[in-house]
């Protein structure tokens, strides 16, 4: 009996592409940049599985001629980048990897804000240019991060991985729920410790939206983009905030209106901002925000870390696999499939 055929958008590491090449026939886009879309629809017909990146545009016109798909499984947390009401309709389970790289991309957020506070990278580009010339009382001023308050917008998984950091750090976090919870976003019924231990709720205080903004200095993004959060920041959000107010992106670049996020950097309505995240992904090196020293934008390194992103690829396969033997996948998007 032949192997099912997987159409693969990216190459996977070594472990990863065993595990799939041992139980199926692999058609792998082997370019380092995103699949084109031309050959994924020539490939995707004879494939019974497809393993996609975040990158990838998987819409009606894939699943139309993916007639023999059952399953897809994407390398990553997100997949507002899969059309999953047609793929439910079809009866095709869609894998994701939540949970595996929360605190890795909270460590991502912190390491912005904390950039972004003490302007590091304007720092460094200080010294590169040969200004450095000699210590002066009011050279390159931030702002402190011990005892300010953090609203966190998005209390899943990575949220409360970011409030855990930012209790070590003294800071009062507001936290905000998001408008359309789902699985990493979900609302806890109490904080986790450090070690996975119950933590204390005063340390963390629920507001609504209006509160975070006028009263955090900074302001953490970590909701799903959905119709709900689609420029969910714009411009009456920023002229709410304060002035030295500092925004944080880790979550997806369209939750932020970035048109009316120039506007608020360019005027001071609010301090500056970091972005992991941008919309479009990557952003064009023309693009005005790169312009401004109190942006920070860097390319959506959220899980960039060695071993998360191979522990990734492990549960992409491992969902790959699951739904070629018919079974329930390890880590379903729509689970109504099986119902």
């Amino acid at each position: 009996m032949p192997l099912p055929i997987v159409v693969a958008t990216r190459q996977l590491p070594p472990n990863a592409w065993d595990a799939l090449i041992a139980q199926a026939q692999v058609v792998c886009w082997e370019h380092d940049c995103s699949v084109s879309h031309e050959w994924l629809l020539d490939r995707i017909p004879e494939a019974q599985a497809l393993y996609c990146l975040l990158t990838d545009r998987i819409d009606q016109d894939v699943l139309q001629v993916g007639t023999q798909l059952r399953v897809i499984s994407t390398m990553s947390v997100g997949y507002d980048h899969i059309d999953i009401p047609t793929c439910t309709a079809r009866n095709i389970p869609v894998g994701h990897t939540p949970g595996i790289l929360t605190e890795t991309t909270a460590d991502l957020a912190f390491a912005l804000l904390m950039a972004a506070a003490r302007r590091i990278t304007e720092g460094a580009e200080y010294v590169r240019q040969g200004h450095w010339a000699e210590w002066k009382p009011d050279l390159l001023l931030g702002r402190d991060i011990y005892g300010a308050t953090l609203g966190i917008v998005g209390f899943g998984r990575i949220g409360q991985a970011v409030a855990r950091r930012a209790q070590g750090f003294g800071m009062n976090v507001l936290a905000v729920r998001s408008p359309r919870e789902h699985r990493e976003t979900s609302e806890p019924s109490h904080l986790s410790g450090i070690n996975g231990e119950s933590s204390d709720m005063a340390s963390v205080t629920f507001v609504d939206l209006a509160t975070a903004l006028r009263e955090s200095d900074f302001l953490s993004l970590h909701v799903p983009l959905t119709p709900d959060t689609q420029h969910l920041m714009g411009t009456s959000e920023f002229q709410n905030m304060k002035r030295s107010s500092m925004l944080i992106n880790t979550s997806r670049g369209a939750v932020v209106d970035q048109d009316a996020l120039y506007a608020a950097l360019q005027q001071g309505t609010i301090g500056g901002a970091a972005l992991d995240v941008t919309d479009p992904e990557p952003l064009p090196a023309s693009h005005p925000l790169l312009t401004l020293p109190n942006c920070l934008v860097i390319p959506h390194l959220g899980s960039a870390s060695t071993a998360t992103r191979l522990l990734m690829a492990d549960m992409a396969v491992e969902n790959v696999l699951a739904g070629l033997r018919g079974e329930r996948l390890p880590h379903c998007v729509n689970p109504e499939v099986y119902q």
